[in-house]
């Protein structure tokens, strides 16, 4: 029986962040070490804020808030996609079995690592595919790992072991409704 499984929470619906997020907490309640990591996200949400104070669970993400896509300038996507590489660097270095560091530089690998909004950059070429699919890799059958988006590329869906659509029939976003704190973000 393997030890990690692959999630991928995908589609249009509200909920995968949240079903992430959720998930990311029960680990934490049952004593495993979790890596929340956010792609594509800078901006400060509500979820953050509880998750700092969670002690099993550790954040990596942009400092920095960067427009939405579809608004990025050509330099604007080569600075989110050296700060996307760093991250997956950082989850390699810190779940290698074998690293090639400094003993007092060692991290505790992740039992659990959440990719939110990974299929963003996989998508659109902001992140180096060929490190993501070694951290995959990597990970597969000792780390749970948790990818959340809207469309994960095939590669992905074939690694998974769970897979949920959430599938967007109403949303007031649909209205007109301006995304709400602690519901949205």
């Amino acid at each position: 029986m393997k030890n990690g499984l692959m999630h991928i929470y995908y589609g249009d619906g509200k909920g995968k962040t949240t079903a992430a997020i959720g998930l990311a907490i029960r680990a934490a309640g049952a004593g495993q070490s979790v890596t929340f990591c956010q792609f594509m996200k800078g901006n400060e949400t509500s979820e953050l804020q509880i998750l700092k104070d969670i002690p099993n669970i550790q954040i990596i993400r942009s400092e920095r808030e960067y427009p939405f896509f579809q608004q990025m300038t050509e330099a604007k996507k080569r600075e989110i996609t050296v700060v996307h590489n760093q991250i997956i660097k950082k989850l390699i270095a810190k779940n290698q079995t074998k690293a090639a560091v400094e003993p007092s530089q060692l991290h505790t690998p992740s039992d659990m690592i959440i990719l939110d909004e990974l299929t963003y950059p996989l998508l659109w070429d902001l992140i180096d595919k060929e490190a993501v699919k070694e951290l995959v890799k990597m990970c597969r059958e000792k780390v749970e790992i948790v990818i959340t988006g809207r469309s994960p590329e095939p590669w992905l869906m074939d690694c998974a072991d769970y897979i949920t659509e959430m599938k967007k029939q109403k949303h007031p976003f649909d209205y007109g409704m301006d995304a709400r704190l602690g519901i949205e973000y």
